[in-house]
């Protein structure tokens, strides 16, 4: 895996590019200028980032992870993680067959759901899940892998299934040791 350099990644015209940001040469960024990744960020092979996309710092989007921002957005705060294949959509087609879907059809023809999705401080979500339009994770939430996010969650949980649920409470301990990470690095 090759990570873009300085050079490169200025020229790609991001709203906001903060420092120490590492992008893999293989990752596809659509609308640059509706997209900000803070400091300390990493974004791996095969992933798409599209539409407004707020990235904060400390953030791990690893391979093959979609964040499909569109008009309404995405926000991702400090600390989060998305495992391998996580998709995120602001944006999604009506599938009941009342009206016509996909992108190359004009917008009075459809019928499209645009809501913008968070993602709070300490946010892991597991391999191939799947965050649907409006919805706000709370922060310290743990998505298990393969889970399908149609509904906010309560903070500090522990997040599983098809649609998610609930298991159980997640431990704050990650909270001190974020504490001592941040002062060692005079941050």
């Amino acid at each position: 895996m090759g990570y873009l350099n300085r050079d490169a990644l200025n020229s790609l015209g991001l709203k906001h590019l903060g420092e120490n940001v590492l992008i893999s040469d293989r990752c596809s960024i659509y609308n640059p200028e509706a997209i900000e990744i803070h400091d300390n960020s990493r974004i791996d092979d095969f992933c798409i980032i599209s539409g407004s996309v707020k990235i904060g710092s400390f953030n791990h989007i690893t391979p093959m992870c979609l964040i499909a921002g569109g008009l309404p957005g995405i926000v991702l705060d400090d600390f989060c993680t998305l495992a391998y294949g996580v998709k995120i959509f602001a944006q999604s087609d009506d599938y009941s067959g009342e009206t016509l879907v996909n992108s190359l059809v004009p917008k009075q023809y459809k019928k499209e759901k645009c809501l913008p999705v968070h993602l709070s401080r300490h946010v892991i979500v597991g391999a191939g899940s799947i965050i649907f339009p409006g919805v706000i994770v709370a922060e310290g939430c743990s998505i298990g892998a393969m889970s399908l996010i149609n509904h906010s969650t309560e903070p500090w949980g522990i997040y599983h299934g098809i649609p998610a649920k609930r298991v159980k409470a997640r431990k704050r301990d990650l909270l001190l040791l974020e504490k001592k990470f941040l002062l060692e690095r005079g941050l």
